[in-house]
């Protein structure tokens, strides 16, 4: 008797899609009619989920708390509507990446290889691996600082090796649907944050005061922390993930064809939205509990310079409680296990696509996609070698936010053209709206950039 294992909801929640592992066929069947309670459809729910949750958990990671945990401390509530402002740009911006790669079959890089000049493609990858490489080291050590706050006997170095290890070991050897559904788990590790916040008993007239009306006090430090806020939550390596990842969970069912994955009804796309907007609604939610809670304890309290996520952790101990202090750390470590696969096969992704080899992936062994694991373990290699050299963590994440700052409104523009393209997207092509939204987050992010540029001179 084949096993088999529920995958997709189709229709419903009480329709879904069955996968025979051994003979690779799929099936739709009708669950029974008490499927449809709460708890069922919760269930069918989770399983409807993929890539957009995943991509949308990843943008939490170790830098992008602290940068969110400096904003609560320095500014309090004060930059709190940051959190409903951003989600509906990178949402729009997901969705078109998703759409793209359900639409042509190919990765991001693939696609803007062949639509426009490869030496935009190929100045835009090295950034990108640069940039994801800074981060990279930088959550590595960030995540050895969580696990020291836990466990203070542990070493340093001993941690971080520890850690580039597990997850080179993860990424490689681990199977694609095996290794996608670790990834989907770990986003529920979020969840701590929104419960630390919760222990710290803000004051919600105030939260919900801030969280809708814009304050902006126009001052430089301000000004740049918005700079990095953006350019942690709207980042290009969740454009290449995205796009990548909607291939990758066609391919895992089956569809190695080119021509089968460029089939996209309606009702593929449909889930495909629902994922990419909860995704990007959890990635914010968890943005507007981590700012909620240090501006409620650390900025309460006047600690307002905060530079790493494990600090935040420190600083909210005495005021929060072990608890918060506990959650907060343990997020550190969940994300950072979600984040830095996500950068480093991002980054792989774009340069094997660049240089011809679309084919590879996650889905491919490693004696079969060399280039691809290839890229992933040189970049996580140089990221831990940034921890033994004593490069600063501050200054690797500044680095990033400005190669981030400058690449990213290069390629949101070239997905705008890519998905209002009729030629290459068919039905599928942007709304107006859409595009719009898009070309006026290109505008900010574009300001962004050069405010990041900016803020290295003196």
């Amino acid at each position: 008797m084949k096993k088999r294992i529920i995958e997709k909801v189709i229709e419903s929640p009480a329709q879904v899609l069955e996968k025979s592992i051994e003979g690779g066929q799929y099936i739709a069947k009708q669950l029974p009619a008490n499927s449809t309670k709460p708890v069922k459809k919760a269930r069918d729910f989770w399983f409807l989920l993929g890539p957009g949750l995943t991509t949308g958990a990843s943008d939490d990671d170790p830098s992008g708390i602290a940068t969110y945990s400096q904003t609560g401390a320095q500014y309090g509530f004060g930059l709190l509507w940051l959190a409903a402002f951003t989600l509906p740009f990178m949402a729009v911006v997901q969705e078109m990446c998703a759409r793209i790669g359900l639409v042509t079959g190919k990765g991001l890089a693939a696609n803007i290889k062949t639509h426009f000049n490869a030496k935009i493609l190929y100045f835009a990858t090295l950034l990108l691996f640069i940039a994801n490489t800074f981060n990279i080291g930088a959550d590595i050590g960030a995540m050895a600082n969580a696990i020291q706050l836990l466990y203070p006997q542990f070493h340093f170095y001993y941690l971080i090796v520890g850690i580039t290890f597990i997850i080179l070991l993860l990424q490689i050897f681990t199977p694609y649907i095996r290794y996608a559904r670790i990834l989907k788990y770990l986003a529920l590790i979020l969840f701590a944050y929104i419960l630390s916040a919760i222990l710290t008993h803000p004051n919600w007239h105030t939260i919900l005061h801030y969280s809708v009306l814009p304050h902006i006090t126009f001052d430089k430090n301000q000004l740049l922390l918005i700079c990095a806020i953006l350019g942690t939550t709207i980042t290009p390596y969740l454009f290449f993930w995205q796009t990548a990842q909607e291939i990758e969970e066609e391919i895992s069912e089956g569809q190695t064809n080119l021509k089968l994955r460029k089939i996209s009804g309606p009702t593929k796309m449909k889930r495909m939205r629902i994922d990419v907007w909860v995704g990007m609604s959890l990635s914010n939610i968890v943005m507007f509990f981590i700012i909620t809670a240090c501006a409620s304890v650390l900025f309460k309290h006047g600690i307002t310079n905060i530079t790493t996520a494990a600090q935040a952790a420190q600083a909210l101990r005495p005021f929060a409680g072990k608890l918060t202090y506990f959650l907060f750390a343990i997020g550190i470590i969940g994300v950072g296990l979600l984040a830095i696969p996500v950068m480093a096969a991002a980054s792989a992704y774009a340069v094997s696509e660049s240089i011809g080899k679309s084919h590879q992936g996650l889905n491919v062994k490693l004696n079969k996609a060399l280039d691809f694991y290839g890229v992933i373990i040189i970049s996580m290699l140089l990221g831990l070698l940034m921890n033994f050299i004593g490069f600063n963590p501050i200054k690797a994440l500044i680095y990033s936010a400005v190669l981030n700052g400058m690449i990213a409104p290069i390629i949101i523009a070239l997905i705008i053209l890519i998905a209002r393209n009729k030629k290459i997207m068919g039905e599928w092509k942007n709304s107006k709206i859409s595009s719009m939204l898009a070309w006026f987050l290109t505008v900010i992010m574009s300001i962004a950039g050069l405010a990041a540029i900016y803020s290295l001179f003196p």
